[in-house]
């Protein structure tokens, strides 16, 4: 039989609208405190000016904005690169897109993304070594079931969602994957639409949450929420959007299953995307607190690339990309610079706001630390444990470097308030490099390279030393034509 929606959006409303006045049970907490549960939640495609406590003025985010002011909100935090499947695995495996095994979105038949291969050490493995239950529920996209990248071979105790980040691209699919056990929906169907992924993908980590409670787990919570196309149940939520923004319908022609399904509404439809992320989050932080958890819980949220434009959505209506230049896609600021909050009753203290300058690469260092495991060899993060506890004299990055391998390849580098660009790395590795001061110019407007060529130099030094070519995905030999086109 089918699996069915577990609840309508209104009833998750009630449970957002009363999450924080929910005291949380005086009993079910580990005596272990330095060896907490890890649920990092990411975020598809939402850009960084996308959450309330973020600047957004359209849709609203009560959880997580509750979340950023009862915990640690980062305003300097980056992604692996501007686009899902390389930015993931520089999540995963603590290394920089000229490091880490995918560098791009290339696909393989019949369904998956380029395999991470055996030889790659992921966050989920250090975990399941340190002894903790680790479960990854959402979009995974780094390697076909049975493949070296399946996510049960790359440290994943339990998998449920999407293997296949094209085929998340339809939020009413007709199979998702249950480790290497194929769930088939056969209600949804081109002009049926029942059995809602997210909803699905919600209620098996929540029964994880319920299933671990007593032992030490690792959740990496990749939802598909808000990437497109831009589907959601016809309810109150979604309702209360289009009445919001007086939003007349556009036309639509009938859905053939090819490309993203279309929507007469999307400004409401991406709003009530946003909305229902944040509610689903919050469903995860009332589970620890219902549980009596939270206190021995570090939960992160973040998200693996800037705003997209695809199935209809308008970022620049909603401001997206706040003050920030550019979207999905693109190494300035706004492309790869995201929301980053981390939540820890106890230990993170409440109300912070840090610009320390990290990246998804920081991650495994960060969870090895905490779950006491030594962080694995050729790995370029740094742990940001005294960043998030608080402490004095946390070590800091030297610099940051980005590389993106469509649009003719392109690389990027944070170094201090400096940040450099270049554009059609691919046919000119040699080529200008664009330079701008972010504490005076965080929207990258003026180019200023030709005033400091030693900062320009000294930026193309990091390009030059930190990318090493990869047989898979090759930068600097056509690298454009081979690496583009899965996930639009």
């Amino acid at each position: 039989m089918p699996m069915q929606i577990s609840k309508p959006f209104s009833t998750i409303a009630l449970v957002s609208i009363f999450l924080f006045c929910q005291p949380g049970k005086s009993s079910g907490q580990r005596s272990d405190p330095v060896r907490p549960n890890i649920i990092f939640i990411l975020a598809d495609d939402l850009g960084y000016g996308d959450l309330g406590c973020y600047g957004q003025k359209l849709i609203q985010t009560p959880n997580l904005d509750a979340m950023a002011k009862q915990g640690m909100r980062f305003t300097q935090f980056y992604a692996g690169t501007s686009v899902c499947a390389p930015s993931r695995s520089s999540l995963l495996t603590g290394q920089h897109t000229g490091h880490t095994p995918i560098r791009g979105n290339k696909g393989v038949e019949p369904e998956g993304q380029w395999p991470i291969p055996d030889s790659a050490v992921t966050i989920a493995e250090v975990m399941k070594k340190a002894g903790y239950t680790t479960g990854d529920f959402g979009k995974w996209g780094l390697g076909p079931v049975a493949s070296s990248g399946d996510p049960v071979k790359q440290g994943f105790d339990y998998f449920f969602g999407y293997n296949c980040q094209s085929k998340a691209h339809n939020y009413y699919p007709d199979h998702l994957w249950e480790n290497d056990k194929r769930i088939d929906f056969p209600q949804n169907t081109t002009d049926r639409f029942t059995d809602y992924s997210a909803a699905l993908i919600q209620q098996k980590a929540l029964d994880f949450i319920d299933q671990q409670k007593n032992k030490p787990f690792f959740l990496y919570l990749s939802y598909t929420l808000p990437h497109a196309a831009l589907q959601v149940p016809n309810d109150s939520l979604f309702e209360k959007y289009k009445k919001l923004f007086n939003e007349e319908p556009v036309d639509v022609k009938a859905w053939t299953g090819k490309g993203y399904a279309p929507q007469a509404y999307p400004r409401a439809a991406y709003a009530a995307m946003v909305s229902r992320l944040d509610a689903y989050v919050g469903e995860v932080l009332q589970k620890l607190r219902a549980l009596g958890i939270d206190k021995n819980t570090l939960v992160l949220f973040s998200s693996d690339n800037g705003p997209h434009k695809e199935g209809g959505n308008d970022p620049a209506y909603f401001n997206s990309s706040g003050s920030l230049r550019g979207i999905k896609r693109d190494l300035y600021e706004g492309g790869i610079r995201e929301p980053m909050i981390a939540w820890w009753p106890g230990k993170v203290k409440a109300g912070t706001i840090s610009d320390f300058t990290g990246a998804f690469w920081d991650f495994l260092p960060t969870f090895a630390e905490l779950a006491k495991q030594p962080k694995p060899e050729n790995i370029d993060g740094i742990s940001i444990v005294p960043v998030l506890l608080g402490q004095k004299n946390a070590p800091t990055h030297p610099w940051l470097y980005w590389e993106f391998h469509e649009q003719g390849g392109k690389q990027a580098v944070r170094m201090g308030k400096w940040k450099g660009v270049k554009l059609n790395a691919a046919s000119q590795p040699d080529g200008p490099i664009e330079l701008y001061d972010l504490q005076k110019d965080l929207a990258e407007k003026n180019n200023i390279a030709d005033k400091h060529p030693d900062v320009v130099q000294a930026i193309r030094k990091v390009m030059q030393q930190q990318h090493t070519e990869s047989a898979d995905f090759p930068l600097f030999t056509n690298a454009a034509k081979e690496n583009e086109v899965t996930d639009k």
